[in-house]
């Protein structure tokens, strides 16, 4: 029998010949990244020793910088933890967010089963690598670079048609809020979800990024796409693995499949309160909504590609004066890119604020003692 994407890579990875849907293995890491909060933790499981440094990344993308003297001084332990054990640690101005850093910086590779720190870590899927999210999990992971896993069941999505593409202004994003608004958040739980399709091929490396990232919204153990030309040039001298990249055999075992055509599809919205609640912008169309707040970037949403569509609406225009406009890029890689391409100055003609590049946790600092935490913030907070 035939092995999916995610199974080639857990087999690859427990030394098996193959696994199947249901089975247990323990499996060898190939990286993994902590931010944080930490250092406590490794002190409760009297972890002093990491597996290998130099596939650790630390990363402040949270609080940063700190909103509070208790979270300074968190701050300050988590840098001294990070040069004591030898990690790659990267300091505001040379820093990001932890997801953007991992390519950036040669973490990734195809092939790589990656286990992280943070809900979002499926976004590496666009990279041909089997990543998910972990917490309780990861001072074992530190300790020894492995971990257990469940072989999850896979799904796929075929994306049929023409890729709209920025010029239309459906990207990435737009797919992957149309997949919850038509299959729900729970389409993909404990799943891994592969993507192929001639839709694929014709996106852009930033789209693929952004539907594996919100793979975690519909429940996706891995959110995985194929390697192509595409991927090996976006990672082309950087990575610090040889790649291996995996592709599903003929006669894999996918426990549904489901067909998407995306040619001459409109944009997606999310309305509130749930991303499950997400349709095309036409059905929304004339309704005067009033917002007090847009927001551009963090790991979903904070590439070059986002910031020149945005540009190309904000151009010439001004924000609403009641309305406040905030960008935040993924890395500060990008936010110099988009300096250079002159996107920051068209973003400050209109009267948008160009933040570092943060997760933007303090809106949990802020709100957390007046009770404010919806119940998707609340749950968030304590991933």
């Amino acid at each position: 029998m035939g092995m999916t994407m995610a199974e080639k890579i857990l087999a690859r990875h427990s030394k098996k010949k193959e696994v199947k849907p249901g089975e247990y293995l323990w499996a060898s890491i190939d990286t993994t990244m902590v931010s944080r909060g930490i250092v406590s933790r490794l002190r409760e499981y009297e972890v002093d020793k990491i597996w290998d440094p130099e596939r650790v990344y630390a990363v402040e993308d949270h609080f940063a910088p700190p909103p509070t003297i208790a979270s300074a001084n968190n701050s300050i332990q988590f840098r001294k933890w990070a040069k004591k054990t030898g990690v790659n640690f990267f300091e505001y101005g040379r820093h990001g967010i932890l997801h953007e850093l991992f390519p950036q910086h040669g973490l990734v590779s195809p092939g790589d089963l990656i286990a992280s720190v943070d809900s979002h870590t499926t976004s590496h899927g666009c990279f041909n690598a089997a990543a998910c999210p972990i917490y309780e999990e990861l001072p074992y992971v530190l300790a020894t670079g492995r971990l257990w896993f469940r072989v999850p069941r896979s799904i796929k999505f075929v994306l049929e048609g023409q890729y709209p593409g920025p010029d239309k202004f459906v990207v990435g994003k737009d797919i992957i809020l149309r997949i919850l608004g038509e299959y729900g958040p729970q389409v993909g739980l404990y799943r891994s979800v592969e993507f192929e399709g001639p839709a694929v091929s014709q996106m852009s490396m930033p789209g693929r990024f952004t539907i594996s990232n919100m793979g975690i919204e519909i429940g996706a153990k891995f959110a995985i796409f194929p390697c192509d030309d595409k991927t090996l040039t976006y990672l082309d001298g950087k990575m610090k693995r040889p790649p291996n990249p995996v592709s599903p055999d003929p006669d894999a075992v996918y426990e549904k499949l489901f067909m998407m055509d995306v040619t001459d599809m409109p944009p997606y919205v999310a309305c509130p309160h749930d991303p499950g609640n997400s349709v095309p912008i036409t059905e929304v169309e004339g309704e005067q909504i009033k917002i007090d707040q847009g927001f551009i970037g963090a790991c979903t949403n904070g590439r070059v590609e986002d910031f020149q569509m945005a540009a190309q609406i904000l151009k010439g225009r001004k924000v609403h004066p009641d309305v406040r406009l905030i960008a935040t890029p993924a890395s500060q890689a990008i936010w110099r890119e988009c300096m250079n391409n002159g996107i920051w100055d068209i973003f400050a003609e209109a009267g948008a604020l160009v933040t570092h590049s943060s997760c933007g946790d303090q809106r949990f600092y802020l709100f957390a003692d007046k009770g404010y935490f919806s119940q998707i913030d609340r749950a968030y907070h304590m991933s």
